[in-house]
C-alpha cells in the first residue's frame, strides 16, 4: 500500500537549489542580455504599484503646498493693503502739498504787484462763532502787523486786522455783516460802498443811486478813501443789478474775489497809506 503523502525534497535541498537558481540568473543578467526583455515587463507590470504606494506622500505634499500658497497669499494681499494704504497717504500728503505750493506762488506773484511791504500768513483759526466771520493768522505786532492793518490772497482783498497780539492776529473778513469798505469802479470810477451780509459769498453795494453807470460784471477795487485800505486792490465782480423805478437805489449785489474760506496762506499789508502818513 502507498503512502497517502508522498515525502518531497528536503529544506535544505530546496535552499540549495534556489540558491544555485538565483546565482544562475545573477550571472546571467550580468554577462548577457538574455533577461533585459523579461526585466523590462516587470518593470512595466510593477510601475502601478509604485505609483498607488506612491500616492499617499504625494496627497500630503499637494495638501501641504495648497495650504502653504493659501498663507502666503493672505500674508501677500495683508502687505500689499498697507502698501496702498500708504501710498495713499503719501499721495493726499503730496496733493495737500502741491496745493499749498501753489497757493505761495500766487502769493508771490501778487506780492510782486503790490507797492506795499507784505508779509505771508498763514491762517491757524477762525471764529466759532457763526454769525462773525474772523480768521487768525500767526503774524502779530512781533512781526510788524497791526491793527488796522489789510489782509489779502492772491485774489484780492480779505479784510483787516481788529486786533493783533504779539504773535497772532484777528482778521475780521469784508464779508462780516458789520464791515464796509469804500470802492470803486474799474471801468469807470464810480464810487460805491461795498458791505458785508454775512454770506462769505455776497457784498452789496449800498445807497447806490439808480442811475449810476453800473452793470453786470464790473470789477470793484478798492477806492483808498478812508485811508483804511491801499487803493487798487480788487474787491470783488458786480454778479446783479436790479433797478426798481420805485426806489431811489438800485439793489447790486458783489461776488468777492478773495477765496474767504479757501486760503490757507494770507498777505498782511504792513505799511497802509496811513502808516505812511504818520511816517
Amino acid at each position: 500500500m502507498k503512502p497517502l503523502f508522498t515525502r518531497g525534497p528536503s529544506p535544505e535541498s530546496r535552499i540549495l537549489v534556489l540558491g544555485l537558481v538565483a546565482t544562475a540568473l545573477i550571472l546571467i543578467n550580468l554577462y548577457t542580455d538574455w533577461l533585459n526583455p523579461v526585466r523590462e515587463r516587470l518593470s512595466s507590470l510593477a510601475a502601478p504599484f509604485y505609483w498607488l504606494t506612491g500616492t499617499p506622500s504625494r496627497v500630503g505634499d499637494w495638501a501641504g503646498e495648497q495650504w502653504r500658497t493659501r498663507d502666503e497669499l493672505l500674508d501677500e494681499n495683508s502687505r500689499l493693503k498697507h502698501q496702498v494704504m500708504l501710498l495713499e497717504q503719501q499721495a493726499q500728503l503730496l496733493a495737500a502739498v502741491r496745493a499749498e505750493n501753489t497757493q505761495l506762488k500766487e502769493l508771490m506773484n501778487s506780492a510782486e504787484s503790490v507797492n506795499q511791504r507784505v508779509l505771508v500768513a498763514q491762517v491757524i483759526g477762525v471764529s466759532p462763532d457763526p454769525l462773525e466771520h474772523v480768521l487768525i493768522i500767526d503774524k502779530g505786532r512781533s512781526d510788524g502787523v497791526v491793527q488796522g492793518a489789510a489782509i489779502m490772497d492772491a485774489s484780492g482783498l480779505l479784510g483787516q486786522v481788529i486786533e493783533a497780539g504779539d504773535f497772532s492776529s484777528r482778521v475780521l473778513l469784508i464779508t462780516d455783516a458789520n464791515h464796509a469798505l469804500p470802492v470803486q469802479v474799474l471801468r469807470n470810477s464810480v464810487r460805491a460802498v461795498a458791505e458785508g451780509t454775512g454770506d462769505l459769498y455776497r457784498l452789496k453795494l449800498r445807497h447806490l443811486a439808480n442811475t449810476s453807470d453800473i452793470r453786470e460784471g464790473d470789477l470793484l477795487l478798492s477806492s483808498g478813501l478812508g485811508g483804511r485800505f491801499p487803493a487798487g486792490y480788487p474787491v470783488g465782480e458786480v454778479i446783479s443789478v436790479k433797478r426798481d423805478p420805485g426806489r431811489a437805489f438800485a439793489e447790486v449785489d458783489v461776488e468777492p474775489r478773495g477765496r474767504m474760506n479757501r486760503s490757507r496762506f494770507v498777505l498782511a499789508v504792513l505799511n497802509t497809506p496811513t502808516d505812511e502818513g504818520q511816517d
